[in-house]
């Protein structure tokens, strides 16, 4: 039985018989819990479609989901790893067509995207698939003869792993980069022909208003030690772009890249970048000071905040919302945390200061109560990450990152691996470091792709599916993410709002008319504390939701504080007034089959919430933060597959959410 025979064996039959409580307490059988949740889709999208007045801000905007970090086999790694789908092909597959994986066997989405970008590497862009292809000129130099027919079909194979270390590649073809002026200028045109390449595929899979691709690529800067300090970089539209995109060959340095965006956008090109894997960044990637260790400055920070207006905060590479050593109130902190640098090498943990966006949002508000404007006021989106042109975003048929590199359960680490697989991959028994032994002797690798997460989505409200409301929605920050599932949410703060914009169906449109939507700023008024509103739906492929909460983080005495607030609570459960909790609603896993509770959870959560410490003189911001009850984590479901117990020091199961983005509260002047 394959994974997918599997998943729809016991997921699907799990989740059929579920039955799902609304916000409000009632339930039914999972046939009208899915019907009611589809009704109430329905209602807010027609909401959005405009209601009884389709002028008012946001009238007109539904949810859309797509994935803003993909790479294919023009990336110097992926094609390491084995990836040979194109961009073409990544395409193909957010459209809901099979591809293959370098593995051989078939990804496939169990429903279309409504938009994608491929994100390959800026630097050396499609060099290595040249080099690895003997019949070209760049191919013939020393530093790739050990690349060579490295994709072939009879070299797609396990035996091939300890062979496709990328970095040692590169070192060495560097080497031959600096004796060879003729080489330079063989890589500058393929890079150049690579990304035309690249932005014809785009617009040849853009079709306005069904499926929308952008112009993108990665700029890919890493520190001598260690952390990376990614960017995408997403374009508004596809002409008169550079012949070749800004790369680390041209700088390390993010605001030379900021720089050059600048550039780009007086001559009419728009772009934004995004960072990523800020968890990775060993505390670098917020860090209080510039690329170069001087001191912050306004200019140097609008000129981020300009073009960084978005942070991606959910991915495979783990989440970067917390850390529990950051924030040690918040129950919920510990959610997918890849403890790692990048990098390479041996694993080491990263410092969490300066590389979580919640810390980041509250080192934001020092900043700009300093007088140094808030470098850190960022939208949230998640995306995959991906190297194998096809986003992983299901726990239960997850297919992991990075090509032939994780293709099996046991090169994830997730089930044990025979002494056979071993041998194979060329590791000593000596090595102690390669492995974790598990309390019943259990010998698995000792690999971050076991950290690696089903994640995530980016999720936007827009007028339509185009990229020019696509990509306004991301520079104004109406945007959420997603740990994968397709959630819903909706969050607005203002002084005008009121509990019946829950229940009409005009009322979103008034919320956004009379308040202000997630990604937005709020002036306080004397005397008056703001409402918030927030509602969320669940994907009903996914698990019943079962709370909401809103995170606040504010500036006192010059201090920074941060608060979770349970605000809705699935089951007819009521929030604790003095733990501001919602009581356990007793959702439950069966990790024997991974059936999840049949009684427990909401189709839809729903409130018009006031903080009940609200200070009209604290700068603060609020996001909100939605749960599913828990389900299998992907690591049980391949120890499942294997019929082993779950690796021990792996969390079993999780709780799949989302996250808008921040509303800012700003004082009355």
């Amino acid at each position: 039985m394959n994974s997918r025979e599997f998943k729809g064996s016991v997921f699907v039959t799990v989740m059929l018989a579920t039955v799902t409580a609304c916000s409000d307490g009632g339930g039914g059988s999972s046939q009208q819990a899915v019907s009611a949740a589809n009704e109430r889709s329905e209602r807010v999208e027609s909401t959005e479609r405009g209601g009884s007045d389709s002028s008012a801000p946001g009238a007109t905007r539904y949810a859309y989901f797509g994935d803003l970090h993909v790479h294919t086999t023009y990336s110097m790694d992926a094609f390491q790893f084995g990836t040979l789908a194109t961009p073409d092909d990544a395409y193909r597959y957010a459209q809901g067509e099979a591809i293959k994986h370098p593995g051989g066997f078939d990804m496939q989405l169990d429903r279309p995207l409504d938009f994608y970008a491929v994100t390959d590497h800026g630097f050396y862009l499609g060099v290595v698939r040249a080099g690895a292809d003997t019949t070209t000129e760049i191919s013939k130099y020393p530093s790739m003869q050990r690349i060579h027919n490295l994709n072939a079909p009879e070299n797609l194979n396990l035996e091939s792993v300890p062979t496709r270390n990328f970095r040692a590649f590169i070192g060495a073809f560097r080497k031959d980069q600096a004796n060879s002026e003729p080489l330079n200028a063989e890589v500058q045109q393929i890079m150049s022909t690579t990304w035309q390449e690249e932005v014809r595929a785009a617009d040849q899979h853009y079709k306005p208003g069904k499926f929308t691709t952008f112009a993108a690529y990665e700029f890919s800067t890493t520190r001598q030690d260690g952390g990376s300090m990614h960017r995408n970089v997403i374009f508004r539209g596809s002409e008169n772009l550079p012949s070749v995109p800004f790369n680390r060959l041209m700088s390390l340095d993010p605001e030379d890249l900021w720089n050059w965006m600048d550039g780009l956008r007086e001559e009419g090109v728009e772009s934004l970048a995004i960072p990523h894997n800020s968890n990775k960044s060993n505390g670098q990637m917020f860090a209080l000071a510039t690329w170069a260790g001087d001191p912050m400055t306004l200019e140097h920070n609008e000129k981020r905040m300009r073009n960084e207006p978005l942070v991606e905060i959910t991915q495979v590479k783990g989440t970067s919302e917390t850390h529990p050593a950051l924030s040690m109130n918040d129950e919920w902190a510990g959610f997918e945390i890849d403890p790692y640098i990048a990098g390479g090498g041996p694993l080491r943990n990263a410092q969490p200061a300066g590389g979580y966006v919640r810390d980041a949002l509250k080192n934001g508000l020092l900043l700009a109560a300093e007088g140094l404007g808030n470098p850190f006021q960022y939208g949230f989106i998640g995306s995959s990450d991906t190297h194998t042109a096809a986003g992983s975003y299901d726990e239960t048929n997850y297919f992991a990152k990075v090509g032939l590199l994780d293709s099996t359960a046991a090169l994830r680490g997730s089930v044990p691996i025979t002494d056979n697989e071993v041998e194979v991959l060329g590791l000593s028994d000596a090595e102690e470091s390669s492995f974790y032994v598990g309390s019943d002797g259990r010998r698995y690798l000792h690999r971050s792709s076991s950290a690696y997460g089903a994640s995530g989505l980016a999720a936007v409200w827009a007028e339509e599916n185009t990229r020019e409301s696509i990509y306004d929605a991301f520079r104004r920050k109406e945007t959420y993410a997603t740990s994968g599932p397709r959630l819903k949410v909706r969050f607005f703060a203002g002084h005008d709002l009121d509990g019946t914009m829950l229940e009409t169906a005009d009322g979103m449109s008034r919320a956004a008319e009379q308040g202000v939507s997630m990604g937005g700023d709020l002036m306080a008024k004397v005397g008056d504390s703001p409402s918030f509103i927030v509602w969320a739906a669940r994907d009903v492929q996914s698990a019943p939701l079962q709370r909401m909460q809103i995170i606040k983080g504010w500036l006192e005495e010059g201090e920074a504080h941060e608060r979770v607030f349970d605000v809705a609570c699935a089951d007819g459960l009521a929030v604790d007034p003095d733990t501001h909790r919602c009581p356990d609603n007793g959702a439950k896993v069966n990790l024997a089959d991974c059936a999840i509770s049949a009684d427990r959870g909401a189709v839809e959560l729903k409130t018009l919430w006031q903080d009940p410490e609200f200070d009209e003189h604290q700068k603060a911001f609020y996001y909100a933060r939605v749960l599913e009850n828990p389900t299998c984590r992907w690591s049980t479901w391949d120890a499942l597959r294997a019929g082993v117990a779950p690796r021990d020091n792996l969390d079993a199961v999780i709780q799949e959410r989302a996250w808008s983005s921040p509303i800012w509260v700003t004082p009355p002047a």
